[in-house]
């Protein structure tokens, strides 16, 4: 066969491959179109603008452990870079050695949801940042005496001054506030193969993954997981064998909140387990079976939760590029 030959066999080859692109895209067009990529950031409130200096002290209070009770506990303690920002147990284990009721959410992509915590008791990143500190069970710090334990150390001057200029006072617990959530808005996880496939890089999901995403909208899981960080930030009344949590319902003792806790995002489920407010299930699968049993009334067949996870895994982003901090 001439090189000319091999010309027009690689040109039709081409031709076809694109052909059945262009057919496989038209057919999931209508998928697709329930799915949003996850922006670079989240949106920025007027009254905490994002600048680098905030960003630079947020981090640094983030790996903090002297706002700590016991001056060993950070909120990178429980929200680990190396294990989705989140901490892998089922739940969180704090001030001398006390657990927790509830698993410990991940970080990445929090400045997207609609609240914070499982139920929601604060609205904002700003409102979410000093709660761990003062709780007893976490990180066990009188604000006030953690404010003076930072105006201990010259850099900390330096850079509160330098993040929030004019401020005559700027150690204090409202700026803690907004660096910790000026910091914890760059945490966020673009160019998932989701993300990639919506920009049209058809080969950034498998085959699998694609049929997961179709069942993931015709199953209705899309009710509640939607958006670009994949979900409502609404709440649903949820109930785990043996879990006593009243979620919702102890923040606004409204009975229509009994045992409702806020959707997860599903941005990087296959790293952030174990799953749950009370981190109960740990494998994917599991997870996943018990959703479709619970919300939507439905036992998933073996194929169709190997596609779904598989369309779970797709979801996983690039992670935050860091330097861990110098402290004083």
């Amino acid at each position: 066969m001439t090189p000319r030959h091999f010309h027009r066999l690689g040109a039709t080859a081409m031709a076809l491959v694109l052909s059945v692109t262009a057919v496989h895209a038209e057919d999931i067009a209508e998928y697709m179109d329930f799915f949003e990529p996850l922006p670079y950031l989240p949106p920025i409130p007027a009254d905490n603008s994002l600048t680098p200096e905030k960003i630079e002290l947020g981090k640094m209070l983030f790996f903090e452990p002297r706002i700590s009770g016991s001056g060993v506990i950070s909120c990178a303690t429980c929200h680990n870079p190396a294990l989705g920002w989140a901490d892998r147990i089922p739940t969180a284990v704090g001030h001398d050695g006390q657990v927790g009721n509830r698993n410990t959410p991940t970080v990445l992509n929090s400045g997207f949801l609609g609240s914070q915590f499982w139920d929601g008791r604060e609205p904002d990143l700003e409102g979410q940042a000093l709660g761990p500190i003062e709780a007893e069970i976490e990180m066990n710090m009188d604000l006030e005496a953690a404010i003076r334990r930072l105006k201990e150390f010259d850099i900390y001057h330096e850079h509160f001054a330098a993040a929030f200029p004019g401020d005559e006072d700027p150690i204090r617990a409202e700026n803690i506030a907004h660096a910790i959530a000026s910091f914890e808005r760059t945490l966020n996880t673009p160019n998932s193969p989701l993300d990639r496939f919506l920009a049209g890089d058809v080969q950034a999901m498998s085959d699998s993954q694609v049929e997961g995403m179709k069942l993931f909208v015709d199953a209705g899981c899309v009710a509640c997981h939607s958006g670009p960080a994949l979900t409502d930030s609404g709440f649903h009344r949820f109930e785990l064998p043996g879990s006593t949590d009243e979620g919702r319902f102890i923040v606004t003792g409204d009975e229509a909140d009994m045992f409702a806790f806020r959707t997860p995002t599903l941005r990087n489920v296959a790293v952030t387990y174990p799953y749950f407010n009370n981190g109960s299930v740990d494998n994917l699968h599991d997870a996943v079976q018990l959703m479709g049993q619970q919300m939507l009334g439905q036992d998933f067949t073996d194929e169709e939760l190997d596609n779904l996870v598989a369309f779970m895994h797709a979801l996983t982003g690039e992670m935050p590029a860091l330097e861990i901090p110098a402290l004083p």
